[in-house]
């Protein structure tokens, strides 16, 4: 089981990598999080040994993660560490709603220019094509919203059963 979780650590870390264009380390920190510390969280130092990265590099990309709102951490009382954890799945999911929002607002922009402008058999083509664009747009929405949703339900239930 251990090479299992080491070997969806690294993949998960190569996707973060990718997708959100950081650094490797960092992208192998949220890997971790999600695998190790959805129960109570992993602490500073816990990472630094798992990672075997210096406390600097550490935290550098904790630093960097927490400015992206992809991890959150907590204290507990009598206890001076800190406690990281990846950020709830709704949350990080409200961050492609957002930028689902932006996306719909410029398809708006560009239609209404091309809907004044057109000259061109290509550009009623383009046009159409904003419009089929915009509609994937409003699906895209209404399936994330819907699936935010259910992880907020699921997260509510879940912090109730602590």
């Amino acid at each position: 089981m251990h090479e299992e979780k080491l070997e969806i650590i690294e993949l998960l870390g190569v996707h973060f990598e990718q997708l959100y264009n950081i650094p490797p380390l960092a992208a192998r920190i949220l890997g971790t999080l999600i695998i190790d510390g959805c129960k109570s969280g992993l602490t500073f130092e816990d990472l630094v040994e798992k990672m075997k990265a210096s406390k600097s590099s550490i935290s550098t990309n904790l630093n960097l993660l927490q400015k992206m709102e992809k991890i959150n951490y907590f204290t507990i009382v009598g206890d001076r560490k800190k406690y990281f954890k990846a950020a709830p799945l709704s949350e990080r999911l409200e961050n492609y709603l957002t930028l689902v929002n932006n996306e719909k607002i410029l398809i708006d922009k560009i239609i209404n220019y091309r809907e004044k402008n057109i000259s061109c058999k290509q550009e009623e083509i383009n046009l159409q094509n904003s419009y089929a664009y915009k509609e994937h747009m409003l699906k895209a929405e209404q399936l994330l919203t819907n699936t935010i949703n259910k992880f907020k339900e699921i997260e509510i239930k879940n912090q109730s059963n602590k």
